[in-house]
């Protein structure tokens, strides 16, 4: 055990971090593991890669610098997860603007790049250093009426989507865009601007309909099922259906074997089909935990800043989520998205665990809220500061 004597940094964040976000985070990684195992080898048969647990050991192998960066963010302080952020902001743009003239071309798109060897999807780790940005810009905004602090973000997030839309990615500038338009909300921004700019946001989904034909596409069949190919969604709702309550049994899915992306896009028919509804809930309860439990943290946070940022990541993992269950479940029309630490993807997993990280970071403790006291019988506690 770490004594609570002890001042070093290992005891102070030990001390300061949040035990439960931290539980329910490696839960999840834990969780994404035994479901890239159930759904994952069929893939890898399906497709002709010799070892059937080739996406698993990948997944594996992808947990390490994913725990790491989780563990490693979570012992920064504010200031720092700030400038880690605008590096990241930095070296992303870079690449995101590389992926469109060197990236590879897959089902229409370009949004990977090979860097030693490696896929990476710049898209994905540019995602929570935007969130903790654009945080810290609306707060500037708020203490200091000179910095136009709204506008900059705006600027980043103009920057951001554009790039995402030339891939193209509407799911991931959807993202970035609920993102920063639940900012604008938590900062206090007036009913008359917010509807404004969500007009806004309309308009532009009504420009991408009719200017794309991948989306057009997915949208018709989303509100009239037998106007086009709805085959991965039927599927999953059978999967889902037929699971019931308690699942077929481990290894006993049919969907995992017939859909492309059952281990990925479609992870969560896999579980429910496989484990039943009670291991979804469990899911979605805790995603609902990470949510709530970090909003409970922003709420009761004085700095501005360290509030919005860590609302924004929140929010993040939250939609995210969301759109994921939603497009398993036919409640919104397929977006690609994958689910945070439990699909298979390196890029994906890790940017979750840098999101995570960063919320373990900002929620910690910090002297301005509490602070160690040693009385007089040697006994050290933790009291409310004065």
């Amino acid at each position: 055990m770490v004594s609570r004597v002890e001042r070093g940094r290992l005891a102070d964040w030990w001390y300061t971090v949040d035990k439960h976000l931290l539980v329910a985070s490696l839960s999840l990684i834990f969780i994404g593991i035994v479901l890239s195992l159930a759904a994952s080898p069929p893939v890898a048969e399906r497709i002709g890669i010799a070892d059937p647990y080739h996406f698993v050991k990948n997944q594996g192998v992808y947990c390490v610098p994913a725990i790491a960066i989780l563990f490693g963010m979570s012992f920064l302080d504010p200031k720092t997860i700030r400038r880690v952020s605008m590096l990241i902001f930095v070296v992303c743009i870079v690449l995101l603007v590389a992926v469109l003239f060197i990236g590879p071309e897959v089902k229409g798109a370009r949004r990977w790049l090979s860097i030693a060897g490696v896929s990476v999807q710049p898209s994905e780790f540019i995602k929570p250093a935007f969130a903790v940005i654009s945080g810290f810009l609306f707060a500037e905004g708020m203490r200091h009426r000179e910095v136009p602090g709204r506008l900059l973000s705006a600027g980043m997030l103009v920057l951001v989507a554009g790039l995402f839309i030339l891939q193209p990615d509407f799911g991931q500038t959807i993202l970035v865009s609920v993102t920063w338009a639940s900012l604008l909300f938590l900062a206090g921004m007036s009913w008359f601007w917010i509807l404004g700019l969500l007009g806004i946001g309309v308009l532009g989904g009504f420009a991408a309909y009719e200017m794309a034909d991948h989306v057009r596409s997915r949208i018709e069949r989303f509100l009239n099922p037998d106007s086009g190919d709805n085959y991965q969604v039927e599927q999953a709702l059978n999967a889902i259906v037929g699971g019931g309550w308690l699942g077929r049994g481990p290894g006993e899915g049919i969907v995992k074997r017939i859909l492309p992306d059952s281990h990925t896009d479609y992870i969560f028919a896999v579980a429910a089909e496989e484990y039943g509804i009670i291991l979804c809930i469990g899911l979605v309860a805790i995603y609902a935990f990470i949510v709530m439990r970090g909003l409970g943290h922003a709420v009761r946070e004085n700095d501005s800043y360290i509030r919005l940022a860590s609302s924004a990541l929140v929010v993040l993992v939250g939609v995210q989520s969301c759109i994921n269950i939603a497009v398993s479940l036919h409640l919104m029309p397929s977006k690609g998205m994958t689910l945070p630490f439990i699909s298979y993807g390196g890029s994906s997993l890790i940017s979750a665990a840098m999101t995570m990280g960063m919320l373990l970071a900002l929620t910690r403790k910090r002297p301005d809220q509490t602070r160690f006291v040693a009385p007089f019988d040697g006994r050290s506690i933790l009291t409310p500061a004065e």
